[in-house]
């Protein structure tokens, strides 16, 4: 993982590199509502962790989400073969302007999954940019909700102690930066 820098006192910590390298207490997959895999980040956490990871999803969806997870809301599973605890997967909102709660939604994954960290009292947590590649939420838009709600949990939660967003492309990870307004520590 190449580092770009640290925030809100270290807590928040901004990488570029693979999620599914990401080793401690929680992987975020940026998941789909079936919940059963699929492509870019997703369907990298499921062949990465490998069978067992699909096997809990498909137990879920046999029993408390018959209907799939809705977007906002988020559920942990075994990480398989990943070198993280667990695997928190959350379903981000589908980008359709603004009007329809996607920033709610978007900011809910983050609190969700970070509900979970705590609750299961992780040292870690690593997010993806969640709905900001097939579902088409605008990077920069993204950038100021994440931050936002990072920042208000963290003021009030110690854990995880380490929460980490792991982008694919430093591109990607500088746009969270700028937009999100965060100042280094």
């Amino acid at each position: 993982m190449k580092l770009i820098g640290e925030y809100l006192g270290g807590r928040l910590v901004v990488e570029v590199g693979d999620i599914t390298q990401f080793s401690g207490g929680a992987i975020v997959n940026a998941a789909n509502s079936g919940l059963l895999g699929g492509s870019g980040v997703d369907g990298a956490i499921h062949t990465a962790g490998g069978p067992a990871i699909l096997a809990e999803c498909r137990a879920l969806r046999a029993g408390s989400l018959k209907d799939g997870l809705l977007a906002g809301q988020a559920v942990a599973t075994t990480a398989g073969r990943l070198g993280a605890d667990y695997v928190i997967h959350t379903v981000g909102p589908v980008w359709a302007g603004g009007g329809r709660g996607e920033p709610e939604l978007l900011a809910s994954c983050y609190r969700e999954s970070l509900a979970l960290a705590d609750k299961f009292r992780l040292d870690s947590i690593a997010f993806p940019a969640i709905s900001t590649g097939v579902y088409g939420y605008p990077k920069a838009l993204a950038a100021k909700v994440v931050f936002k709600a990072l920042s208000r949990y963290a003021a009030v939660d110690d854990w995880p102690r380490h929460i980490y967003l792991v982008f694919f492309s430093e591109q990607d990870a500088r746009i969270f930066v700028a937009a999100s307004g965060v100042l280094p520590t």
